[in-house]
């Protein structure tokens, strides 16, 4: 008990306990535990209210170590955010479980929480129980999910078909710094993503899909290699800088004599000596070469580094070489070329090599930077998105846009139904939810109101961020959805004179939206079933 207080006993001999450090803590309890969660929740939401949809402002993050990084992905914000109340860390978190779930709508399941907890808080001060309000958005989701099942399309996902697909890719990047080529872009997206995907099985393994980055350039030069990229050059300036009909040894192990594994201490007493452990060594290194020259390879490529006079040996015998190769990339390059690891020379076979039809040495402008490009490959699912741009900051982000695309293709070859966006998705809901509360005689029809007033502030953003007057022109697109009877109208936010969401090609994935409102249902009724909080004053 010494670490938390101490035992004591009154007058008639009943316990009590004397608690340490009170003086610096504080309590909140009732209607003021659940203001301060929500205030707390608003505040990280109303952060990034400004950053959602194609027109939607990007954020400046200053690490603590001076890197600036500037971006309007919602997980990446929330993830460099210093944020100390506990409650604005679970918002970070579910920005984190979208991301981690869909890859894309980390900014949107963000708004909605907080619209949602706002929505509660003025319910709250009404007397409704908050109980009563998480059952209300409990049953509105559910109406929700099933409104959402009845307006989806769906198109065929195969390699022939691939404009919707396109579409779909370009919707996620319209908001991301990379708009200015979005279209070249989500194709690329789509070509890697069939590239690897199993269309039987319904399933794409990101790990055959790498993305590499090299500064100068523009956006325009980023290419698909249908191969590997990896940020190597050859060993030698004079081995040769491109090979044809590349047979390659993948090799874990270095290119130096063995040593002992136990520690050991050699003593060299005279030139003799000497001149025996250089001619071992020597000969050491020439037979290592020539088990990898006599099983037919002509490109070594070493986890490991050697020295430069395995350098110039391997030079003398013709055999071009790549060291310091990562893990990732080693393991990479053996799925593609279809060669074994090897981690011994002994163990070397011509069975175990792998192919390729080209590999070539890039060079960039008039700095000496080099990448070897390993192409034409025995397996074509292993792919390459190579990117290029004016600075690092620019290529980080270009990076995250592409992984919430390459997500998005990836949700739509495992679940192809779509939802229409530009918030008439939001909009369709928000009316069958309103027209359920009607037939609900309890109390929970209040909160099932407030949940489609709440799934209006999607909308409402996007109007807001467009430079558009927000409640003239969701009411607008409202009524419209109403009197024509078609969910697929929402907010124009490019100004191209339509609000039907179909013709202006505005697709997203159904996973998206369904994860977007059961996730921000299911942290709002968990914030709003804590009810008391003890903690120390500068943290509550």
């Amino acid at each position: 008990m010494s670490a938390q207080g101490s035992l004591a006993f009154d007058e008639y001999g009943r316990p009590f306990l004397i608690l340490r450090d009170q003086h610096s803590k504080k309590r909140l309890t009732g209607i003021e535990a659940h203001k301060s969660h929500i205030l707390a929740a608003k505040s990280v939401a109303n952060t990034l209210r400004t950053s959602l949809g194609p027109k939607g402002l990007d954020k400046m993050m200053v690490s603590a170590d001076g890197d600036v990084t500037v971006t309007n992905d919602g997980a990446t914000i929330l993830n460099m955010m210093d944020v100390g109340h506990q409650i604005g860390k679970l918002m970070v978190q579910l920005s984190k479980s979208q991301d981690d779930e869909i890859g894309d709508g980390t900014t949107g399941v963000v708004v909605l929480a907080g619209a949602l907890l706002d929505q509660a808080e003025q319910l709250l001060d009404k007397g409704v129980h908050p109980i009563r309000i998480a059952d209300g958005y409990e049953m509105a989701a559910r109406i929700a999910f099933d409104h959402l099942e009845k307006i989806t399309d769906h198109f065929p996902i195969d390699a022939k078909s691939k404009e919707h697909l396109i579409e779909t890719a370009m919707t996620t990047l319209s908001s991301k710094i990379v708009n200015r080529c979005h279209r070249q872009m989500a194709e690329i997206a789509v070509e890697a993503v069939l590239a690897v995907a199993d269309l039987e099985r319904q399933d794409v393994d990101f790990e055959l899909i790498k993305v590499e980055g090299k500064v100068g350039g523009k956006f325009e030069d980023t290419m698909l290699v249908k191969g590997v990229v990896i940020d190597k050059d050859m060993s030698h300036p004079q081995m040769p800088k491109k090979i044809t009909d590349a047979k390659i040894a993948i090799l874990t192990c270095p290119f130096e004599p063995p040593k002992p594994k136990t520690k050991h201490s050699l003593e060299v007493s005279s030139v003799e000596d000497y001149k025996k452990l250089r001619q071992y060594e020597k000969d050491k290194f020439e037979e290592m070469v020539q088990q990898v020259k006599d099983t037919g390879a002509n490109l070594v490529i070493c986890q490991w580094g050697f020295d430069d006079e395995a350098n110039h040996l391997l030079l003398q015998k013709q055999l071009p070489a790549v060291r310091w190769v990562g893990g990732p990339e080693i393991e990479l390059i053996a799925i593609a070329t279809g060669g074994r690891i090897v981690p011994r020379f002994s163990e070397l076979t011509a069975e175990k090599l792998g192919f390729a039809g080209i590999v070539r040495e890039l060079t960039f402008g008039t700095t000496k930077d080099r990448m070897l490009v390993v192409e034409k490959c025995k397996n074509s699912r292993a792919v390459t998105i190579f990117i290029r741009g004016g600075n690092k900051m620019i290529i980080e982000e270009a990076k995250r846009s592409l992984h919430d695309a390459l997500c998005v293709i990836r949700n739509l070859v495992r679940d192809n139904r779509i939802v229409y966006g530009g918030g008439a998705s939001e909009i369709s809901c928000s009316l069958a939810v309103s027209e359920e509360a009607e037939k609900i005689s309890t109390l929970e029809q209040y909160a099932m109101r407030a949940f489609a007033d709440a799934l209006e502030s999607i909308p409402l953003a996007l109007a807001e961020n467009s430079g558009q007057p927000p409640i003239h022109t969701l009411a607008n697109v409202k009524s419209r959805q109403v009197n024509e009877k078609n969910p697929r109208l929402g907010i124009d936010c490019l100004n191209r004179g339509t609000m039907d969401m179909k013709t202006q090609h505005v697709i997203e994935t159904l996973s998206s939206k369904r994860a977007q409102i059961m996730l921000a249902v299911q942290l709002t009724k968990m914030i709003l079933k804590i009810d008391d909080i003890r903690g120390r004053e500068d943290q509550i």
